[in-house]
C-alpha cells in the first residue's frame, strides 16, 4: 500500500521541517512548499491526501485564502489549519477547513488530526 502523502504549506522553513520529519516518522510521505508556488499547481502536482496549511504566509499571503482555492477546486481533500493564533476561528474563511490545530512544539494533536483526517477520507 502507498504511503499516504501529506502536503505542509508554511512560509516558515523550520516549521516545515520539522513537520516533515515527523510526519515522515509516522510512515507519511510528505511534501513542504512555501506558499509561493501557485496551490492548485502543487495540488495537481503532489495530489496529497492531508493538506496541513499554515493560515499566515507572509504579509501578502493569507492561508486562507488559498483555502478557499482548495475548496473551490476540490472539497474532497481534507485541510488542516495550522496556526500560532486561535483567532483566525473568528474569520468565516475557516469554516471551510476540516480541522485546526495551534502550533506547538508537541505534534502530537497535529499527528492526531492527519490520522482523523485519513480515516475520514478512506
Amino acid at each position: 500500500m502507498d504511503r499516504p502523502k501529506i502536503l505542509v504549506v508554511d512560509d516558515e522553513k523550520h516549521i516545515r521541517m520539522l513537520y516533515q520529519e515527523e510526519l515522515e516518522d509516522e510512515g507519511y510521505e510528505v511534501a513542504t512548499s512555501n506558499g509561493e508556488e501557485p496551490i492548485l499547481e502543487l495540488l495537481s502536482r503532489e495530489e496529497p491526501q492531508v493538506v496541513i496549511l499554515d493560515i499566515r504566509l507572509g504579509p501578502e499571503r493569507s492561508g486562507l485564502d488559498l483555502l478557499q482555492i482548495i475548496r473551490a477546486r476540490n472539497a474532497q481533500v481534507p485541510v488542516i489549519l495550522s496556526t500560532a493564533y486561535d483567532s483566525f476561528q473568528h474569520d468565516l474563511k475557516s469554516i471551510a477547513a476540516d480541522y485546526y490545530v495551534v502550533k506547538s512544539v508537541d505534534l502530537s494533536e497535529l499527528k492526531g488530526k492527519v490520522r482523523q483526517a485519513l480515516q475520514r477520507k478512506a
